[in-house]
């Protein structure tokens, strides 16, 4: 099989194309033979050698869509080792999921891993219902523009944050209530003045000033939850009395915790595909790119200019 390999920690050129071995599937895994994988920011920290990396050489890539090669079923897959920026992949059983006919592969593949960060930000942390007040960071990226609809469907009112008027009219769109500038110096005051009152719910994948001034708008009883830091700047400042007094919560999200429950990660990843096919759930493509430019999607997403999912097509070679 062609796969994209890291053969060194560094920018986006440390990509090479080459031939390698097909993996061999263990007693729970099976073959899948991949059509398109996903591009995520915790990919670009393992490109970097940052927490998480892989030995080298290595080929990255958590998210893939392809057919099952014991019965040509199309399935989607979360990879928790790596290996998807490659023409065949060997997921875990229990993390494979069929793809109902109705979703195309580029929407079960930004649905599954940034779908269910999504979700369960909302519900099984954030508790999100009928009346809440919502604030989603990074409004227009894979995650974001996935919550703010999902948010939307629950009942919630949504305001997000993106860097551009475009992107801010994007998430208008997807029916975010209310869009803010991610770059305005008082978040706090600029998101309370969006809809005139306090959020209860903040999501976050920023971290750093984002998250501090996000966390000092919440109104009392409100909660955020932390589910990435794509932010350069990473401080964290939260302490036990600025929680007493402000009486909020501070949650943090890991999409593993999900993948260790075989039920809950099934049940929500059907879930969120089912949305998907009833329309409910509307996934943009942000970017689509050949194998042998793996690197030029890393720069992409790290320009923070793309909106939406970046896939990888695994089959084009040019």
């Amino acid at each position: 099989m062609l796969a994209a390999v890291l053969t060194r920690f560094g920018g986006p050129e440390v990509f090479a194309l080459g031939e390698m071995a097909d993996p061999v599937p263990g007693p729970d895994s099976e073959i899948v033979d991949v059509t398109l994988a996903g591009v995520n920011h915790a990919d670009l920290r393992r490109r970097r050698g940052g927490h998480g990396s892989p030995a080298l050489p290595a080929v990255l890539g958590a998210d893939v869509v392809g057919h099952r090669r014991s019965d040509g079923r199309r399935v989607a897959a979360l990879l928790t080792a790596g290996g998807g920026y490659a023409q065949v992949a060997a997921p875990l059983r229990r993390h494979t999921v069929e793809v109902p006919d109705q979703v195309t592969d580029e929407q079960a593949l930004a649905v599954l891993e940034q779908g269910l960060t999504a979700w369960h930000s909302l519900h099984t942390l954030g508790r999100v219902g009928d009346g809440d007040v919502v604030v989603v960071t990074a409004g227009a990226g894979g995650v974001g523009h996935l919550a703010v609809q999902l948010a939307r469907w629950a009942g919630a009112r949504v305001v997000a944050l993106a860097s551009t008027p475009s992107k801010r009219a994007a998430t208008l769109e997807l029916g975010a209530h209310a869009a803010v500038d991610s770059r305005h110096p008082d978040l706090a005051a600029a998101v309370r003045a969006a809809l005139g009152e306090a959020p209860t719910l903040v999501l976050d994948g920023v971290g750093g000033r984002t998250f501090e001034q996000l966390r000092a708008s919440l109104a009392p009883f409100g909660r955020i939850v932390a589910y990435g830091r794509a932010g350069d700047d990473v401080r964290d400042t939260v302490t036990v009395d600025d929680l007493m007094t402000s009486s909020t919560g501070v949650l943090g999200f890991w999409l593993h915790r999900v993948l260790d429950d075989e039920e809950l990660y099934r049940s929500s990843a059907v879930r969120l595909l089912h949305l998907a096919g009833r329309g409910v759930l509307r996934a943009w493509i942000g970017g689509r790119y050949p194998l042998p430019s793996v690197a030029a999607a890393h720069a992409d997403l790290e320009s923070r200019y793309t909106a939406g999912k970046l896939v990888i097509d695994v089959r084009r070679l040019s």
